[in-house]
Protein backbone atom coordinates (compact mmCIF):
# COMPACT_ATOMS: atom_id res chain seq x y z
CA UNK A 1 0.00 0.00 0.00
CA UNK A 2 2.80 1.93 1.10
CA UNK A 3 4.47 1.63 -2.16
CA UNK A 4 1.48 2.25 -4.16
CA UNK A 5 0.62 5.64 -2.49
CA UNK A 6 4.17 6.52 -2.97
CA UNK A 7 4.01 5.89 -6.51
CA UNK A 8 0.62 8.16 -7.27
CA UNK A 9 2.14 10.54 -5.24
CA UNK A 10 5.30 10.68 -7.42
CA UNK A 11 3.49 10.65 -10.69
CA UNK A 12 1.23 13.86 -9.13
CA UNK A 13 4.63 15.93 -8.68
CA UNK A 14 5.65 15.16 -11.99
CA UNK A 15 2.55 16.54 -13.51
CA UNK A 16 2.90 19.88 -11.94
CA UNK A 17 6.85 19.81 -11.31
CA UNK A 18 9.31 17.53 -11.36
CA UNK A 19 12.09 18.30 -8.41
CA UNK A 20 14.76 17.76 -11.25
CA UNK A 21 12.98 19.19 -14.31
CA UNK A 22 14.18 18.16 -18.21
CA UNK A 23 13.06 20.10 -21.71
CA UNK A 24 10.23 18.53 -23.30
CA UNK A 25 12.17 18.16 -26.50
CA UNK A 26 14.79 15.84 -24.56
CA UNK A 27 12.46 13.83 -22.25
CA UNK A 28 9.75 13.31 -25.41
CA UNK A 29 9.16 9.28 -25.24
CA UNK A 30 9.83 8.14 -29.03
CA UNK A 31 6.45 6.99 -31.28
CA UNK A 32 6.00 3.94 -32.37
CA UNK A 33 8.73 2.67 -34.88
CA UNK A 34 7.96 0.57 -37.94
CA UNK A 35 10.89 -2.64 -38.80
CA UNK A 36 13.35 -0.50 -40.25
CA UNK A 37 13.33 3.18 -39.00
CA UNK A 38 15.45 2.50 -35.41
CA UNK A 39 18.41 4.53 -35.38
CA UNK A 40 21.27 2.53 -35.90
CA UNK A 41 25.01 4.50 -35.21
CA UNK A 42 28.32 3.44 -37.10
CA UNK A 43 31.58 4.12 -36.54
CA UNK A 44 31.72 7.01 -39.55
CA UNK A 45 29.52 9.00 -37.63
CA UNK A 46 31.44 9.45 -34.43
CA UNK A 47 34.09 11.32 -36.41
CA UNK A 48 33.41 14.33 -34.07
CA UNK A 49 34.57 12.40 -30.90
CA UNK A 50 38.11 13.28 -29.82
CA UNK A 51 39.84 9.87 -29.35
CA UNK A 52 39.94 10.58 -25.22
CA UNK A 53 42.52 11.06 -22.54
CA UNK A 54 44.88 7.98 -21.62
CA UNK A 55 43.26 5.93 -18.87
CA UNK A 56 45.82 3.28 -18.32
CA UNK A 57 46.85 4.47 -14.62
CA UNK A 58 43.25 4.81 -13.65
CA UNK A 59 42.44 2.06 -15.29
CA UNK A 60 45.11 -0.19 -13.12
CA UNK A 61 44.00 1.86 -9.85
CA UNK A 62 40.43 0.47 -10.13
CA UNK A 63 41.87 -3.04 -10.53
CA UNK A 64 43.12 -2.92 -7.03
CA UNK A 65 39.74 -1.73 -6.39
CA UNK A 66 37.67 -4.37 -7.69
CA UNK A 67 39.43 -6.69 -5.70
CA UNK A 68 38.76 -5.21 -2.53
CA UNK A 69 34.77 -4.58 -3.05
CA UNK A 70 34.58 -7.98 -4.45
CA UNK A 71 35.81 -9.06 -1.17
CA UNK A 72 34.11 -7.31 1.13
CA UNK A 73 30.92 -9.82 1.43
CA UNK A 74 27.62 -7.60 0.64
CA UNK A 75 25.68 -10.77 -0.04
CA UNK A 76 21.50 -9.32 0.06
CA UNK A 77 19.93 -10.36 2.58
CA UNK A 78 21.52 -9.32 4.37
CA UNK A 79 23.19 -6.71 2.50
CA UNK A 80 25.74 -4.98 4.54
CA UNK A 81 26.50 -2.64 1.95
CA UNK A 82 28.04 0.39 3.98
CA UNK A 83 30.82 -1.52 4.44
CA UNK A 84 31.93 -1.47 1.19
CA UNK A 85 30.40 2.20 0.74
CA UNK A 86 33.00 3.25 3.72
CA UNK A 87 35.57 1.63 1.76
CA UNK A 88 34.84 3.68 -1.12
CA UNK A 89 34.90 6.85 0.90
CA UNK A 90 37.93 6.34 2.27
CA UNK A 91 39.07 5.97 -1.79
CA UNK A 92 37.19 9.37 -2.67
CA UNK A 93 38.49 11.27 0.96
CA UNK A 94 42.34 10.28 -0.61
CA UNK A 95 41.66 11.96 -3.63
CA UNK A 96 40.27 14.93 -1.75
CA UNK A 97 36.44 14.09 -2.61
CA UNK A 98 34.34 14.86 -0.16
CA UNK A 99 31.32 11.85 0.02
CA UNK A 100 28.15 11.46 2.47
CA UNK A 101 26.64 8.16 3.79
CA UNK A 102 23.25 8.19 4.03
CA UNK A 103 22.18 5.08 6.37
CA UNK A 104 18.64 3.54 5.61
CA UNK A 105 18.75 0.32 7.97
CA UNK A 106 21.65 -0.70 10.28
CA UNK A 107 24.33 -1.39 7.84
CA UNK A 108 22.65 -0.26 5.03
CA UNK A 109 22.37 2.57 2.20
CA UNK A 110 24.62 4.24 0.30
CA UNK A 111 27.09 6.75 -0.71
CA UNK A 112 26.88 9.69 -2.88
CA UNK A 113 29.76 12.52 -4.16
CA UNK A 114 29.73 15.01 -6.52
CA UNK A 115 31.91 17.27 -8.76
CA UNK A 116 30.28 20.36 -9.25
CA UNK A 117 30.46 22.51 -12.61
CA UNK A 118 29.18 25.56 -11.03
CA UNK A 119 28.19 27.36 -7.68
CA UNK A 120 24.38 26.50 -8.73
CA UNK A 121 23.28 23.30 -9.03
CA UNK A 122 21.22 22.56 -11.93
CA UNK A 123 19.68 18.74 -11.73
CA UNK A 124 17.95 18.81 -15.21
CA UNK A 125 21.69 19.03 -16.70
CA UNK A 126 23.52 17.15 -14.25
CA UNK A 127 24.67 13.19 -15.18
CA UNK A 128 24.40 10.27 -12.46
CA UNK A 129 26.55 7.47 -12.52
CA UNK A 130 24.86 4.25 -10.79
CA UNK A 131 25.59 1.44 -9.51
CA UNK A 132 25.04 -0.92 -6.39
CA UNK A 133 27.46 -2.48 -4.07
CA UNK A 134 25.12 -5.56 -3.13
CA UNK A 135 25.22 -8.95 -5.13
CA UNK A 136 23.28 -12.07 -4.80
CA UNK A 137 24.07 -15.36 -2.91
CA UNK A 138 26.32 -18.20 -3.45
CA UNK A 139 26.49 -22.30 -3.74
CA UNK A 140 30.27 -21.89 -2.69
CA UNK A 141 30.70 -25.98 -3.46
CA UNK A 142 29.73 -24.85 -6.74
CA UNK A 143 32.69 -22.54 -7.40
CA UNK A 144 36.59 -23.80 -8.66
CA UNK A 145 37.62 -20.56 -6.28
CA UNK A 146 36.79 -18.38 -3.38
CA UNK A 147 33.15 -16.59 -4.69
CA UNK A 148 34.75 -13.80 -2.52
CA UNK A 149 38.65 -13.94 -2.34
CA UNK A 150 38.72 -12.08 -5.67
CA UNK A 151 41.12 -14.42 -7.03
CA UNK A 152 42.77 -13.33 -10.62
CA UNK A 153 43.20 -16.54 -13.15
CA UNK A 154 44.08 -17.00 -16.90
CA UNK A 155 43.08 -13.00 -17.43
CA UNK A 156 39.90 -12.99 -15.54
CA UNK A 157 39.21 -11.89 -12.24
CA UNK A 158 36.60 -14.12 -10.33
CA UNK A 159 34.15 -13.19 -7.33
CA UNK A 160 30.64 -12.59 -6.55
CA UNK A 161 29.94 -8.88 -8.11
CA UNK A 162 32.89 -9.20 -10.45
CA UNK A 163 30.01 -7.73 -13.07
CA UNK A 164 27.00 -7.46 -11.22
CA UNK A 165 27.46 -4.80 -10.22
CA UNK A 166 31.03 -4.17 -8.31
CA UNK A 167 32.98 -4.26 -11.92
CA UNK A 168 30.52 -0.73 -12.85
CA UNK A 169 30.81 0.50 -9.77
CA UNK A 170 34.61 0.64 -10.05
CA UNK A 171 34.46 1.97 -13.51
CA UNK A 172 32.11 4.33 -12.17
CA UNK A 173 34.37 5.42 -9.49
CA UNK A 174 37.63 5.41 -11.85
CA UNK A 175 35.92 7.66 -14.18
CA UNK A 176 34.91 9.68 -11.48
CA UNK A 177 37.88 10.22 -9.74
CA UNK A 178 40.05 10.88 -13.30
CA UNK A 179 37.71 13.77 -13.87
CA UNK A 180 39.26 14.98 -10.26
CA UNK A 181 42.94 14.20 -11.45
CA UNK A 182 42.07 15.98 -14.80
CA UNK A 183 40.52 18.98 -13.62
CA UNK A 184 38.30 18.91 -16.07
CA UNK A 185 36.02 21.87 -16.46
CA UNK A 186 32.15 20.29 -16.12
CA UNK A 187 29.26 21.80 -17.85
CA UNK A 188 27.13 19.99 -15.70
CA UNK A 189 27.31 18.28 -12.29
CA UNK A 190 28.17 14.61 -12.22
CA UNK A 191 27.21 12.78 -9.68
CA UNK A 192 28.64 9.08 -8.39
CA UNK A 193 26.10 6.93 -6.34
CA UNK A 194 26.98 3.70 -4.51
CA UNK A 195 23.35 1.72 -3.31
CA UNK A 196 22.00 -0.93 -1.93
CA UNK A 197 19.37 -3.86 -1.71
CA UNK A 198 19.33 -3.72 -5.98
CA UNK A 199 19.28 -7.15 -5.37
CA UNK A 200 16.20 -7.24 -3.27
CA UNK A 201 13.41 -5.03 -4.48
CA UNK A 202 15.52 -1.55 -3.38
CA UNK A 203 13.86 -0.86 -0.26
CA UNK A 204 16.73 0.39 1.28
CA UNK A 205 18.64 1.41 -1.22
CA UNK A 206 17.35 3.09 -4.52
CA UNK A 207 13.78 3.64 -3.03
CA UNK A 208 15.30 5.35 0.24
CA UNK A 209 17.98 7.26 -1.75
CA UNK A 210 15.07 8.60 -3.95
CA UNK A 211 12.37 9.20 -1.64
CA UNK A 212 14.14 10.68 1.46
CA UNK A 213 17.11 12.19 -0.33
CA UNK A 214 15.98 13.29 -3.78
CA UNK A 215 18.11 16.61 -3.63
CA UNK A 216 21.14 14.79 -2.86
CA UNK A 217 20.85 13.04 -6.56
CA UNK A 218 18.64 14.87 -8.74
CA UNK A 219 19.70 14.40 -12.33
CA UNK A 220 18.46 14.73 -15.54
CA UNK A 221 20.55 12.21 -17.06
CA UNK A 222 21.83 8.77 -15.80
CA UNK A 223 24.45 5.77 -16.51
CA UNK A 224 23.48 2.45 -14.99
CA UNK A 225 23.68 -1.15 -15.29
CA UNK A 226 22.74 -3.68 -18.27
CA UNK A 227 22.84 -2.62 -22.14
CA UNK A 228 25.68 -4.82 -23.86
CA UNK A 229 28.91 -4.91 -25.64
CA UNK A 230 28.96 -8.86 -27.17
CA UNK A 231 32.27 -9.74 -28.71
CA UNK A 232 32.13 -13.27 -30.53
CA UNK A 233 36.14 -14.63 -31.23
CA UNK A 234 37.57 -11.77 -30.08
CA UNK A 235 35.41 -8.89 -32.19
CA UNK A 236 32.86 -7.21 -31.38
CA UNK A 237 29.31 -7.88 -32.38
CA UNK A 238 27.21 -5.61 -31.30
CA UNK A 239 26.21 -2.71 -28.89
CA UNK A 240 23.02 -2.56 -26.93
CA UNK A 241 21.85 0.65 -25.35
CA UNK A 242 19.10 -0.18 -22.09
CA UNK A 243 16.34 2.18 -22.94
CA UNK A 244 14.05 -0.41 -21.28
CA UNK A 245 12.85 -3.22 -18.83
CA UNK A 246 10.56 -5.68 -18.00
CA UNK A 247 8.22 -5.71 -15.21
CA UNK A 248 8.73 -8.10 -12.92
CA UNK A 249 5.72 -9.48 -10.45
CA UNK A 250 6.13 -12.69 -7.92
CA UNK A 251 3.01 -14.69 -7.41
CA UNK A 252 2.65 -17.36 -4.76
CA UNK A 253 1.40 -20.88 -6.40
CA UNK A 254 -0.80 -22.58 -3.38
CA UNK A 255 -1.75 -25.75 -2.86
CA UNK A 256 -4.19 -27.38 -0.61
CA UNK A 257 -5.22 -30.59 0.79
CA UNK A 258 -5.75 -33.17 3.64
CA UNK A 259 -2.34 -33.58 6.08
CA UNK A 260 -1.65 -36.96 7.10
CA UNK A 261 0.51 -40.13 7.10
CA UNK A 262 2.28 -40.77 3.79
CA UNK A 263 1.39 -44.42 4.53
CA UNK A 264 -1.65 -43.83 3.70
CA UNK A 265 -1.61 -41.63 0.13
CA UNK A 266 -4.37 -39.47 -0.77
CA UNK A 267 -5.59 -38.20 -4.02
CA UNK A 268 -5.99 -34.24 -2.55
CA UNK A 269 -1.91 -34.49 -1.57
CA UNK A 270 -0.78 -30.50 -2.03
CA UNK A 271 2.78 -31.75 -3.33
CA UNK A 272 1.59 -33.90 -6.37
CA UNK A 273 -1.16 -30.87 -7.17
CA UNK A 274 1.70 -28.11 -6.94
CA UNK A 275 4.13 -30.29 -8.95
CA UNK A 276 2.26 -30.88 -11.71
CA UNK A 277 0.58 -27.19 -11.73
CA UNK A 278 4.47 -25.51 -11.80
CA UNK A 279 4.89 -28.44 -14.39
CA UNK A 280 2.00 -26.45 -16.58
CA UNK A 281 3.29 -23.02 -15.76
CA UNK A 282 6.66 -24.07 -17.15
CA UNK A 283 5.34 -25.05 -20.13
CA UNK A 284 3.63 -21.72 -20.79
CA UNK A 285 4.48 -19.61 -24.07
CA UNK A 286 2.73 -16.37 -24.11
CA UNK A 287 2.16 -15.04 -27.51
CA UNK A 288 5.18 -12.82 -29.15
CA UNK A 289 4.95 -9.12 -28.88
CA UNK A 290 7.09 -6.44 -30.45
CA UNK A 291 7.49 -2.99 -29.37
CA UNK A 292 9.61 0.12 -31.18
CA UNK A 293 12.74 -1.17 -28.59
CA UNK A 294 12.74 -4.72 -29.77
CA UNK A 295 11.63 -4.10 -33.46
CA UNK A 296 14.53 -1.64 -34.11
CA UNK A 297 17.27 -4.84 -31.61
CA UNK A 298 16.39 -7.77 -33.71
CA UNK A 299 16.34 -5.88 -37.18
CA UNK A 300 20.22 -4.55 -36.24
CA UNK A 301 21.03 -7.94 -34.64
CA UNK A 302 20.28 -9.83 -37.74
CA UNK A 303 23.21 -9.05 -39.85
CA UNK A 304 25.54 -9.88 -37.42
CA UNK A 305 24.18 -13.22 -36.93
CA UNK A 306 25.24 -16.34 -39.15
CA UNK A 307 23.45 -16.91 -42.49
CA UNK A 308 20.65 -19.34 -40.97
CA UNK A 309 19.78 -17.14 -37.89
CA UNK A 310 19.72 -14.18 -39.78
CA UNK A 311 17.52 -15.84 -42.28
CA UNK A 312 14.87 -16.20 -38.84
CA UNK A 313 15.98 -13.01 -37.21
CA UNK A 314 14.51 -11.12 -40.52
CA UNK A 315 11.68 -13.32 -40.55
CA UNK A 316 10.13 -12.51 -37.40
CA UNK A 317 6.79 -10.43 -37.59
CA UNK A 318 6.33 -11.96 -41.18
CA UNK A 319 2.77 -12.62 -41.45
CA UNK A 320 3.84 -16.27 -43.12
CA UNK A 321 7.02 -16.89 -41.48
CA UNK A 322 6.92 -14.83 -38.10
CA UNK A 323 5.33 -17.49 -35.69
CA UNK A 324 7.84 -20.63 -37.00
CA UNK A 325 10.88 -18.25 -37.00
CA UNK A 326 9.83 -16.93 -33.08
CA UNK A 327 9.90 -20.75 -31.96
CA UNK A 328 13.54 -21.05 -33.78
CA UNK A 329 14.86 -17.94 -32.32
CA UNK A 330 13.26 -18.30 -29.15
CA UNK A 331 15.04 -21.79 -28.66
CA UNK A 332 18.67 -20.68 -30.24
CA UNK A 333 18.63 -18.24 -26.88
CA UNK A 334 16.77 -17.74 -23.60
CA UNK A 335 17.27 -13.95 -24.05
CA UNK A 336 15.67 -13.39 -27.43
CA UNK A 337 12.76 -15.23 -26.24
CA UNK A 338 12.58 -13.39 -23.06
CA UNK A 339 12.57 -9.92 -24.88
CA UNK A 340 10.22 -11.58 -27.44
CA UNK A 341 7.18 -12.38 -24.74
CA UNK A 342 5.76 -12.18 -21.64
CA UNK A 343 7.24 -15.29 -19.34
CA UNK A 344 6.29 -16.78 -16.41
CA UNK A 345 8.85 -18.55 -14.83
CA UNK A 346 8.72 -21.07 -11.82
CA UNK A 347 11.78 -20.26 -9.33
CA UNK A 348 10.62 -22.07 -5.66
CA UNK A 349 9.01 -24.72 -3.77
CA UNK A 350 8.45 -25.43 -0.77
CA UNK A 351 6.60 -28.01 1.19
CA UNK A 352 6.29 -30.69 3.68
CA UNK A 353 7.74 -31.12 7.62
CA UNK A 354 8.76 -34.71 7.37
CA UNK A 355 9.28 -37.46 5.13
CA UNK A 356 6.78 -39.54 6.18
CA UNK A 357 3.69 -36.90 6.99
CA UNK A 358 1.69 -35.28 3.97
CA UNK A 359 1.77 -31.95 4.11
CA UNK A 360 -2.11 -29.78 4.33
CA UNK A 361 -0.16 -26.91 2.00
CA UNK A 362 2.41 -26.72 -0.90
CA UNK A 363 3.70 -23.45 -1.96
CA UNK A 364 5.52 -22.17 -4.99
CA UNK A 365 7.20 -18.97 -6.21
CA UNK A 366 6.58 -18.15 -10.10
CA UNK A 367 8.54 -15.26 -11.26
CA UNK A 368 6.89 -13.21 -14.34
CA UNK A 369 7.83 -10.75 -16.53
CA UNK A 370 5.92 -8.45 -18.68
CA UNK A 371 6.49 -6.45 -21.92
CA UNK A 372 6.24 -2.40 -20.66
CA UNK A 373 2.39 -1.82 -20.82
CA UNK A 374 1.55 -5.25 -20.77
CA UNK A 375 -1.09 -6.15 -17.66
CA UNK A 376 -0.73 -9.12 -15.29
CA UNK A 377 -4.15 -10.09 -15.15
CA UNK A 378 -4.45 -11.80 -18.86
CA UNK A 379 -1.29 -13.71 -17.85
CA UNK A 380 -2.24 -14.82 -14.48
CA UNK A 381 -5.57 -16.24 -16.19
CA UNK A 382 -3.75 -18.47 -18.80
CA UNK A 383 -2.33 -19.69 -16.15
CA UNK A 384 -5.47 -20.53 -13.95
CA UNK A 385 -6.87 -21.92 -17.56
CA UNK A 386 -3.57 -24.27 -17.66
CA UNK A 387 -3.56 -25.48 -14.16
CA UNK A 388 -6.94 -26.22 -14.31
CA UNK A 389 -6.98 -27.35 -10.67
CA UNK A 390 -9.23 -25.93 -7.81
CA UNK A 391 -6.92 -27.33 -4.98
CA UNK A 392 -4.64 -24.60 -6.23
CA UNK A 393 -4.61 -20.76 -5.98
CA UNK A 394 -2.43 -17.74 -6.85
CA UNK A 395 -1.91 -14.80 -4.69
CA UNK A 396 -0.02 -12.08 -6.00
CA UNK A 397 3.10 -10.69 -3.87
CA UNK A 398 3.13 -7.21 -2.79
CA UNK A 399 5.59 -5.14 -4.25
CA UNK A 400 5.51 -5.88 -8.03
CA UNK A 401 6.92 -3.40 -10.17
CA UNK A 402 4.89 -0.95 -13.25
CA UNK A 403 6.11 0.04 -16.31
CA UNK A 404 8.00 3.37 -16.69
CA UNK A 405 8.67 5.60 -19.36
CA UNK A 406 11.32 4.52 -22.06
CA UNK A 407 13.94 6.48 -22.20
CA UNK A 408 14.39 8.35 -25.41
CA UNK A 409 16.42 6.93 -28.47
CA UNK A 410 16.66 10.45 -29.73
CA UNK A 411 18.48 12.40 -26.42
CA UNK A 412 21.79 13.83 -26.00
CA UNK A 413 23.12 11.13 -23.59
CA UNK A 414 21.84 7.85 -25.75
CA UNK A 415 23.12 9.87 -28.84
CA UNK A 416 26.72 10.62 -26.83
CA UNK A 417 26.91 6.70 -25.90
CA UNK A 418 26.17 5.33 -29.53
CA UNK A 419 28.66 7.83 -30.77
CA UNK A 420 31.63 6.98 -28.67
CA UNK A 421 30.45 3.45 -28.32
CA UNK A 422 30.65 3.18 -32.74
CA UNK A 423 34.44 4.93 -32.54
CA UNK A 424 35.56 2.18 -29.58
CA UNK A 425 33.74 -0.60 -31.10
CA UNK A 426 34.04 -0.32 -35.14
CA UNK A 427 32.28 -2.29 -37.11
CA UNK A 428 29.44 -3.36 -33.98
CA UNK A 429 25.86 -1.79 -34.92
CA UNK A 430 24.68 0.42 -31.95
CA UNK A 431 21.05 -0.93 -31.00
CA UNK A 432 18.81 0.36 -28.25
CA UNK A 433 18.08 -3.12 -25.62
CA UNK A 434 15.24 -4.09 -23.57
CA UNK A 435 16.37 -5.68 -20.85
CA UNK A 436 14.33 -8.76 -19.72
CA UNK A 437 16.25 -8.07 -16.03
CA UNK A 438 14.99 -5.60 -13.05
CA UNK A 439 16.60 -2.33 -12.36
CA UNK A 440 16.91 0.43 -10.36
CA UNK A 441 16.73 2.86 -13.49
CA UNK A 442 13.10 2.39 -13.23
CA UNK A 443 12.87 4.53 -9.91
CA UNK A 444 14.99 7.13 -12.20
CA UNK A 445 12.54 6.68 -14.98
CA UNK A 446 9.83 7.47 -12.80
CA UNK A 447 11.36 10.72 -11.65
CA UNK A 448 11.76 11.69 -15.43
CA UNK A 449 15.91 11.09 -15.24
CA UNK A 450 16.86 9.83 -19.00
CA UNK A 451 18.34 6.79 -17.72
CA UNK A 452 20.30 4.47 -19.74
CA UNK A 453 21.94 1.01 -19.21
CA UNK A 454 25.30 0.21 -21.03
CA UNK A 455 27.99 -1.67 -19.51
CA UNK A 456 31.10 -0.77 -21.45
CA UNK A 457 33.21 -3.90 -20.57
CA UNK A 458 33.47 -6.33 -24.37
CA UNK A 459 32.38 -9.40 -22.97
CA UNK A 460 30.76 -13.00 -24.68
CA UNK A 461 27.57 -14.37 -23.61
CA UNK A 462 29.25 -17.01 -21.73
CA UNK A 463 30.66 -14.52 -20.00
CA UNK A 464 26.85 -12.72 -19.09
CA UNK A 465 25.85 -16.44 -18.52
CA UNK A 466 27.44 -16.36 -15.24
CA UNK A 467 25.65 -12.94 -13.73
CA UNK A 468 24.04 -14.96 -10.75
CA UNK A 469 25.49 -18.15 -11.63
CA UNK A 470 28.69 -20.06 -10.95
CA UNK A 471 32.44 -18.48 -11.05
CA UNK A 472 31.52 -15.04 -11.82
CA UNK A 473 34.26 -13.23 -13.15
CA UNK A 474 34.83 -10.34 -15.89
CA UNK A 475 38.46 -10.11 -18.47
CA UNK A 476 40.65 -8.05 -17.18
CA UNK A 477 41.55 -6.59 -20.49
CA UNK A 478 38.21 -6.08 -20.99
CA UNK A 479 37.59 -3.85 -17.54
CA UNK A 480 40.08 -2.32 -18.93
CA UNK A 481 38.64 -1.03 -22.49
CA UNK A 482 35.49 -0.35 -20.48
CA UNK A 483 37.11 2.13 -18.12
CA UNK A 484 38.27 3.93 -21.20
CA UNK A 485 35.22 3.13 -23.16
CA UNK A 486 33.47 4.85 -19.65
CA UNK A 487 35.54 7.89 -19.52
CA UNK A 488 35.09 8.57 -23.35
CA UNK A 489 31.62 8.83 -22.93
CA UNK A 490 31.02 11.21 -19.80
CA UNK A 491 33.81 13.37 -20.69
CA UNK A 492 32.09 14.18 -24.39
CA UNK A 493 28.57 14.46 -22.52
CA UNK A 494 30.29 16.52 -19.25
CA UNK A 495 33.16 18.47 -20.17
CA UNK A 496 33.42 21.43 -21.53
CA UNK A 497 34.77 21.64 -24.93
Amino acid sequence: MARTLRRVVIRLLLTLASAAPVSAQSHARPTTQALGQAPIQTASAASAFPAGADTSQIASDALTWLPSLIRINTTNPPGNELVAAKYVAGILDKEGIHSEIFESAPGRGFLVARLSSSALPDPSKALLLIAHLDVVGVEKSKWSVDPFGAVMQDGYLYGRGALDDKGMLAANLAVFIQLKRSAARLNRDVIFLAEGDEENGGAQGIQFAVDKHWDKIAAGFAINENGRVIVKDGKPVYIGIQTDEKVAINVDVIATGTAGHASAPRKDNPVTHLAAAMARIGAFEAPVQFNSVTRAFFEGLAPTQDEDTRKWLQALGTPDRGEHAARIISDENPAWNAMLRDTATPTMLQAGVRQNVVPSEARGVVNVRLLPGNQLEPVLAKLRQLVNDPAVRFEVEPGGGEAAPSSSQAGDLYRTIAQVAAQKFPGAPVLPYMSTGFSDSWELRMRSVQAYGFVPFPLTEEDWARVHGDNERIPVDSFRKGVDVLYAIVSNFAVAK
